[in-house]
């Protein structure tokens, strides 16, 4: 299937030939029909890609503070290396669509093939085929023309916005900027019989305003405007205004505080600064209120990916509620969309919508991009090489995930060691570019494309954590090596079922637990005297990571005990080359019960102990991970992985350029691993490792030591 992107590092914008989304758990496959383009949130996208990296870095300022920090930390060859993967990528665009279900997975009863459906959201993009989770599609009537259902997402945040100026039949309300979502608001405004006024920079966009039975528009520049104003209102001020304009200026949000009455509001819908003079909002008690694009639901995964929704008694108009109300009012004729279609591209002639909004030759304001649904779409993956040509003695190997750590930390450090076969990931643009630049042989959106691969000997799993035990599974029952990112699994259960199944074949099974691999622990490793217990002190500054993050949600990512902390429980079990046998581990309260900031101690067969203090309540402008090794008379020290100090029969100090944490010498010797029988970790100690970080959860919730029997 085709799908429009853009790369942000040139600004280059193309239809590419993409994998169809796979079926995902409570997500609808829809065929778009039509799709709109937001010139406002499109256009500023499209326009800071045309820019250079110095006008790039100067509209980004926030993504330049974080470079800087990473570069401090990680180098600046490794910070460059990051930035371009990230910018030289292609970039899916669009948000509101309409179209036909296809297909379904599981946990959808609302729905069915054949249905049409507008859909919201960063799933509903400009492509001939879009996976949509349930709660961002809403159903069409099939007397509804899907030409105006396609606006339902855009036409959703207008509707917030009036949602939230709550006025009642027979008071006033202005617009201010009468763009696409300006012109939904008015409408909106007049089938709910308040008496509205519109202002706008552009003559045009009044005339248009007028077109839709407004009670009065008038341009910024006018003389006449204050005047106007106070005659519409009959001198009492306006009961609210809604700024839909998009503007750095801060007139919207002042002229907004001049013509409103006292104890009015003021909607922002629009990006505009909030910078305004204290005077009129201080005086005239005025209340400022912001809207979230859809409605409530909007940036909540619970909602919007998980699919749960907002019981009606307490929440009476969702996101998804909002698009019904739209569609409804479509079916009962009460808003003219047509007036707002100014232009109509068909989808393959896409990029020229665009060069229109920027070029701005012409007045637009709704424009559409309509699909060839009479085309034949292909369900396979995009083959690359007609002639697969692999070189011998090496591993065949495929991807499933291959996200910004994979990008940045496993694909380049595999060129030249591996035959790069498939790639697969839930966004059909980013596998077909995963496959160009590391030249797989084909790009996939379904895992089982790589799983049933009979050319395919060896796969990579690198997946949000929830996924890694059933591909970890599924790999080792169709007889393939892996290498799964951390964790293993996220729970006993899970790790039981591995086991079990690891037993059965011989296949070579890797975590991917980089730090004992590192430079400087092979050092120490070289000295420690096996002989002896060995006592670690580590301490991680680990930094916050909001609650909202995939990785703190207990379904997707297990918390950071079982996705982050599984690595420093591996390294003091590689140090100390012994089991563990107790653990006991201790929590900093927090309101959200998290368990990212923990002190663990660990005791091992062989007498040795590790205290772990993992924080993230700390400052980044300390190291990120100190990491003292006692054994024998000896101290060896870490920071950060760029500094060791040794404190043996004499001191000794070693730097390095850059931060080396083992990935690249890891991945090398995984696949030396492979042509022998030997694992490159025993699975008895990944067996290990992996169960020691949920007795760490034990430890915490039931505030005692676990005895570990082994």
């Amino acid at each position: 299937m085709l799908q429009l992107t853009q790369n942000f590092k040139n600004g280059k914008m193309e239809l590419l030939e993409v994998p169809i989304p796979a079926i995902q758990t409570g997500y609808v496959l829809v065929r778009n029909h039509y799709s709109v383009i937001s010139a406002g949130t499109e256009g500023k996208t499209v326009t800071d890609a045309r820019k250079g990296y110095i006008a790039k870095a100067k509209s980004r300022q926030k993504e330049v503070k974080q470079v800087i920090e990473m570069a401090k930390s990680q180098g600046l060859l490794q910070t460059y290396k990051t930035v371009m993967n990230k910018l030289d990528s292609p970039s899916a665009l669009g948000y509101s669509c309409a179209g036909e279900v296809i297909a379904m997975g599981e946990g959808i009863t609302k729905f069915k093939v054949g249905d049409y459906v507008a859909c919201g959201g960063a799933n509903a993009v400009h492509a001939e085929v879009v996976s949509v989770p349930k709660n961002l599609c809403v159903k069409v009537p099939k007397d509804v023309d899907l030409k105006y259902a396609s606006f339902t997402t855009v036409a959703s945040i207008a509707l917030q916005g009036v949602r939230q100026a709550d006025l009642r039949i027979g008071e006033n309300c202005v617009v201010i900027g009468l763009g696409l979502i300006g012109q939904l608001t008015v409408q909106y405004l007049n089938a709910a019989g308040v008496k509205t006024f519109g202002i706008d920079i552009e003559q045009t966009q009044v005339e248009m305003a007028k077109k839709s039975i407004i009670d009065f528009a008038i341009t910024r520049d006018d003389y006449g405007l204050e005047k106007a104003v106070t005659e519409f209102t009959k001198g009492n001020g306006v009961d609210a205004v809604i700024i839909t304009a998009g503007t750095s200026s801060l007139d919207p949000i002042e002229l907004a505080g001049e013509i409103c009455r006292k104890k009015g509001k003021v909607v922002i819908v629009g990006a505009v600064p909030t910078g305004f003079s204290r005077a009129n909002y201080y005086k005239k008690e005025l209340e400022l209120r912001m809207s979230s694009s859809y409605g409530p639901g909007r940036y909540d995964v619970n909602y919007e990916e998980k699919g749960i929704d907002y019981p009606i008694g307490y929440v009476r108009w969702t996101e998804n509620r909002n698009m019904e109300a739209f569609v409804d009012l479509l079916q009962r004729g009460k808003l003219n969309l047509e007036q707002l279609i100014t232009h109509v591209y068909d989808f393959r002639k896409s990029p020229e919508a665009y060069d229109l909004i920027l070029s701005k030759k012409e007045p637009f304001t709704g424009i559409l991009l309509k699909y060839d649904v009479e085309k034949e779409l292909k369900k396979e993956s995009i083959t690359f090489n007609k002639e697969i040509i692999r070189i011998k003695g090496k591993p065949n190997v495929g991807f499933i995930g291959a996200g910004t750590f994979s990008q940045n930390y496993l694909l380049p450090n595999l060129i030249g060691y591996v035959n790069f076969v498939g790639v697969s990931t839930s966004s059909g643009n980013s596998s077909r570019n995963i496959a160009n630049k590391y030249n797989f042989d084909f790009a996939a959106s379904d895992s089982e494309e790589i799983l049933n691969n009979d050319h395919i000997d060896t796969v990579f799993i690198a997946t949000r954590h929830n996924l890694h035990y059933k591909y970890v599974l599924d790999a080792l029952k169709n007889g393939k090596n892996i290498f799964t990112e951390k964790p293993l699994c996220m729970s006993e259960a899970e790790l039981e079922e591995i086991n079990k199944e690891y037993q059965k074949n011989n296949s070579h099974l890797m975590v991917g637990y980089n730090r004992r691999f590192s430079p400087m622990i092979s050092k120490i490793k070289k000295f420690i005297n096996p002989n002896l217990p060995t006592a670690i002190n580590y301490r991680i500054n680990a930094g916050i990571i909001s609650k909202e993050h995939w990785i703190q949600d207990p379904d997707v990512g297990g918390g950071r005990i079982i996705g982050e902390i599984c690595h420093f429980i591996d390294l003091a079990i590689f140090l100390t080359a012994s089991k563990v046998s107790s653990v006991s581990a201790e929590s900093l309260d927090d309101a959200y019960g998290l368990m990212d900031s923990v002190t663990i101690n660990l005791k091992f067969e062989n007498g040795s102990i590790a205290g772990i203090n993992y924080f993230s309540n700390g400052n980044k402008a300390l190291s990120k991970e100190y990491l003292e090794v006692f054994n024998g008379g000896s101290v060896w020290k870490i920071d950060d992985f760029r500094e060791l100090e040794i404190y043996g029969n004499k001191k000794e100090k070693i730097k390095s350029r850059k931060q080396d944490k083992g990935h690249a010498q890891e991945l090398k010797e995984f696949i030396s691993s492979l042509f022998n029988d030997n694992p490159l970790i025993p699975f008895e100690e990944l067996y290990h490792s992996t169960l020691v970080t949920f007795k760490i959860i034990e430890s915490i919730k039931n505030r005692k030591t676990i005895i570990i029997r082994n």
